[in-house]
């Protein structure tokens, strides 16, 4: 699928994308205040481009996601953030990326609003970062991109049971904010 028909797709009606969106009743903190951060969903040859997280990493480790992280104040907004994390996360040169636009802002539970930025990204060779990812792999976006491949999903999460998205492939374990945010993007496509 070329950046042509994703970027259609981006021009397609979206419903906001939040942890909270399988959960009724539940909602973040009145008047928190969420730290921005933001994700490339990279497309490369058909394929989305994710990592799975370092197991040792504090937060969310072994994880499936996107490169991605908070954005920094001299990041060039969104856009910046995520070709930053990307090149530090996986080695992914700036120059092989053209980005696509903008999907809708994920709120997240830990407190998060994730702006995930769709991009198309040439060749090149993935290099993960040994203190922040383990593994960088890819799934076809014919499969993320159906949306009978996702199923919900629940679990006790401090104290309360809630529900979320998951898309197994392979031995990966794909679930929560990442399956969310393409759970959208296949809602589009």
């Amino acid at each position: 699928m070329g950046p042509d028909a994703l970027h259609a797709a981006l021009l397609r009606p979206a419903r906001p994308s939040s942890d909270y969106d399988l959960n009724p009743g539940q909602s973040g903190p009145l008047g928190r205040v969420l730290r921005p951060a933001a994700v490339l969903v990279g497309i490369q040859d058909d394929r989305v481009i994710l990592t799975k997280r370092s197991s040792h990493l504090a937060h969310h480790p072994g994880q499936i996601a996107f490169p991605g992280g908070k954005i920094d104040d001299g990041d060039d907004g969104p856009e910046g953030a995520a070709l930053r994390e990307a090149a530090e996360e996986i080695g992914l040169p700036n120059s092989a990326v053209t980005i696509i636009g903008r999907l809708p802002d994920h709120e997240t539970v830990t407190g998060f609003r994730i702006t995930p930025v769709l991009a198309h990204v040439a060749d090149f060779t993935p290099v993960a970062e040994p203190g922040e990812v383990d593994e960088v792999f890819s799934v076809p976006l014919s499969w993320l991109g159906d949306p009978g491949n996702y199923r919900v999903e629940g679990r006790l999460w401090r104290g309360t049971f809630r529900n979320f998205y998951a898309a197994p492939w392979g031995p990966y374990y794909i679930w929560g904010a990442t399956a969310r945010i393409l759970r959208g993007l296949a809602d589009r496509l």
